[in-house]
């Protein structure tokens, strides 16, 4: 019996990869043999975290800034898999939205997404490699006082069909759509918009799932580990919901 999902000797370069889903990707990566590189901008946890993996290494720079992008990405001689997890929130309706908040989520979510796609596609398509997009449910349905964050995540689910159409027998892109996982951003949003009330507000994610619990950032990484091996090469331009049954009704 052959072990499935090993992805050994491969190279995957993992955006927010000292965080969150993005930590739990890496881990999981790294323990199914692949050589790991964490892209964060947070150094001292990226270093941290490349220092405890086999094979491990970490890059430094802004996904929204296509110079840094561009200087990032020197030197890699090759890469098997890309997963384009950094992202960022924002609470409020339309009427609470300001230009500058709705420009950034988007230089973030979105723009960030396009140029770390933009400048890893030549070796992914050497390579004949893949592209795993964490995306969201809020990119499928409405979330209350979500809009801008809807809007960037329907725009991942959105790029990741076109690229697998674009290059359908070159390299795999598929987009994992999440409910709501318990990691350090949710834990930040409760910070900000509900210091006084975190426990009931917490009680009320884990609720808006019908399991009645939040997703573990592991639950996540282990789709795109499948996503990423050999036994998933049927697996092309597709959004795979994992939400607890939220997106079911």
């Amino acid at each position: 019996m052959i072990t499935p999902f090993r992805i050994d000797g491969k190279t995957a370069l993992i955006t927010g990869g000292a965080s969150g889903i993005g930590e739990q990707t890496s881990r999981i990566f790294a323990g199914a043999g692949a050589n790991v590189i964490i892209v964060d901008i947070d150094q001292p946890k990226a270093a941290a975290l490349a220092a405890e993996l086999p094979g491990a290494s970490y890059r430094i720079f802004d996904i929204t800034d296509e110079a840094a992008v561009r200087a990032g990405f020197e030197g890699l001689e090759s890469l098997d898999i890309l997963i384009n997890n950094a992202g960022i929130g924002l609470v409020g309706g339309v009427e609470e939205t300001e230009a500058d908040d709705f420009d950034r989520i988007f230089r973030v979510n979105v723009r960030g997404v396009y140029l770390v796609t933009r400048f890893a596609l030549p070796a992914l398509r050497a390579a004949h490699g893949c592209i795993v997009n964490i995306g969201s449910v809020a990119g499928m349905v409405g979330v209350k006082r979500r809009f801008a964050y809807c809007g960037t995540k329907g725009a991942v689910i959105a790029m990741t069909r076109q690229i697998a159409v674009d290059y359908p027998t070159e390299i795999r892109a598929n987009c994992i759509a999440p409910g709501t996982v318990e990691t350090p951003f949710v834990e930040a949003y409760l910070e900000k918009n509900h210091k006084h009330e975190k426990e009931k507000v917490r009680q009320e994610l884990h609720q808006r799932q019908p399991v009645g619990r939040m997703g573990k950032p592991d639950e996540i990484a282990w789709l795109a580990l499948y996503l990423c091996s050999d036994q998933s090469a049927f697996v092309n331009g597709s959004v795979v919901t994992i939400d607890g049954g939220w997106t079911a009704a």
